[in-house]
């Protein structure tokens, strides 16, 4: 969880046991722990994964209850944690991709979620085949017709309260609200109910990283075991769930799961991210008497000019003051290769926008014409993307009319996903829609570009590592029964890319 939502909950006095020991398996135990689990799981007919908040540890994001948990920490009136990258920046980890992987070969039937963190919606398991329990911090919910906005900022309330969104329904337009739930409310009952049924029909219950102590969703494994099913707890903690367990692991869930999948011959794939974003252009007729076209370019998010672009650097003016060279921290740039005469624009700071006058080109009197003009912007990437920068052709006929372009968007993501796969570097962009409000004289471009792969490439030898451990986690992982999965986010710079 992140230290935001932790902030945002109220105050609970009791918060049940917290900085609780870890306990490990030795590596021999752990080893044949494994492989029964793999045997357990290729027999399965109905796998549900019940996960908790240490499967996203490794991910940078804090849990509670661990040694260095937040609810810990506070209660030792210590420092809370940092998180190695922003809450919306996080990665799927080597289990949330795991369960992927599982889901894709049909063995993994529905996961349910106690995280907010919305890591396994973004590594690619169905919202459909997911009940988040208490809610999911970058989704909103109209309360109205019930339709729900995934972000791709972390919404600013929680408790079910009201955001300041509306929906996007024409005959709606209810005030929007958080889907994230306080110490009070109550679980939602549509997830709620499906989070049942799915347990009481599972052969096996996975619960992957939970302490399993929250109620009511902790009892939800058990109503498996009343049916006739199992259920199986990796842990680095001992639950008061363990003796009504088939199976219990003490071992990094990273570790367990890549070993798993290693023995059940099933490849975990990688993680690819994509975001989007909008360039608005808006031209302005070209008038005589001054014989220059005025134009403006807006570049922001797609959830509106007030929603920040997660994957470009939040430069706070403060910062920009001590900044010799703005060229450095840039977020984005916008250049004119085909007119020297242009100066290139340098943008730090959210809201984008450019605004320009360009003289006009007379070819007769009383005939007044815009020469083309090709800009290329230069986006520039903050830290924990794959790739540090993309630049994107945008050019421009002021005496020409744009054709509309409108692309399915869920087809062109999963085309620059394969295509990122398959190139093995981030960076590729394509247009997914072109509007022309022919009335206004605004072109608005919408842009879908892959900030960031992360590889899951087999096994570490005894010189490996596991990048998205912590330095302490490190020194804590035994390589030498090769059950670990080493990660690697691809640095690779961008190549250039051309949209058309």
């Amino acid at each position: 969880m992140s230290l935001g939502y932790a902030e945002k909950l109220s105050y609970k006095e009791d918060v049940g046991a917290v900085g609780m020991s870890e306990v490990f398996d030795s590596p021999h135990v752990l080893q044949q722990k494994i492989k029964q689990l793999a045997k357990m799981i290729k027999k399965s007919k109905h796998l549900v994964a019940f996960t908790g908040a240490g499967i996203s540890t490794s991910c940078g994001i804090p849990d509670f209850r661990g040694p260095k948990g937040v609810w810990t920490l506070q209660r030792e009136g210590k420092r809370l944690p940092e998180a190695s990258l922003p809450f919306h920046r996080a990665a799927p980890g080597v289990t949330h991709m795991a369960l992927v992987a599982l889901e894709r070969a049909g063995i993994l039937k529905f996961v349910i979620s106690q995280n907010v963190d919305s890591l396994h919606l973004r590594s690619g398991i169905p919202r459909n085949k997911l009940s988040e329990l208490h809610g999911n911090s970058f989704r909103e919910v109209c309360p109205s017709c019930g339709i729900e906005y995934l972000r791709d900022f972390e919404v600013e309330t929680i408790g079910l309260k009201e955001t300041s969104r509306r929906c996007s329904e024409e005959k709606c337009g209810a005030k929007l609200r958080d889907s994230v739930l306080d110490w009070e409310d109550e679980l939602p009952p549509t997830e709620m109910d499906e989070a049942e049924k799915q347990c009481r029909i599972a052969d096996i219950v996975l619960c992957l990283g939970t302490s399993l102590q929250i109620t009511p969703a902790c009892n939800l494994p058990l109503k498996s075991i009343r049916n006739g099913g199992k259920m199986v707890i990796v842990n680095l903690q001992q639950t008061s769930k363990d003796n009504k367990a088939s199976l219990v692991i003490h071992g990094f869930v990273d570790k367990v799961m890549a070993g798993v999948l290693n023995h059940l011959n099933v490849q975990i794939p990688p993680y690819v991210r994509v975001d989007l974003f909008q360039i608005i252009f808006n031209q302005f007729r070209c008038v005589s008497e001054t014989k220059y076209a005025k134009w403006s370019l807006r570049v922001t998010s797609v959830h509106g000019e007030k929603a920040v672009l997660p994957f470009l650097n939040q430069l706070s003016a403060k910062t920009l003051l001590f900044v010799e060279s703005l060229d450095v921290l840039c977020n984005m740039q916008v250049t004119f290769p085909e007119r020297p005469e242009l100066k290139t624009a340098v943008l730090q700071q959210q809201p984008f926008l450019l605004k320009r006058n360009n003289r006009c080109a007379c070819t007769w009197p009383g005939d007044l014409k815009s020469r083309p003009l090709h800009m290329v912007l230069w986006v520039n990437f903050s830290e924990g993307c794959g790739c540090r920068f993309i630049s994107i052709d945008f050019p421009v006929d002021f005496e020409a009319s744009t054709d509309d372009i409108s692309q399915d968007k869920d087809i062109v993501i999963q085309r620059l996903r394969d295509m990122a796969n398959q190139d093995q570097y981030c960076g590729q962009s394509s247009v997914v829609d072109r509007k022309l409000i022919s009335a206004s004289g605004k072109t608005i471009s919408t842009y879908a570009v892959a900030t960031n792969i992360a590889q899951y490439s087999g096994f570490p030898s005894k010189t490996s590592d596991i990048t998205r451990l912590s330095n302490e986690e490190k020194e804590k992982v035994d390589l030498d029964g090769g059950n670990g999965m080493a990660v690697s986010t691809n640095g690779v710079p961008a190549k250039k890319v051309r949209v058309h």
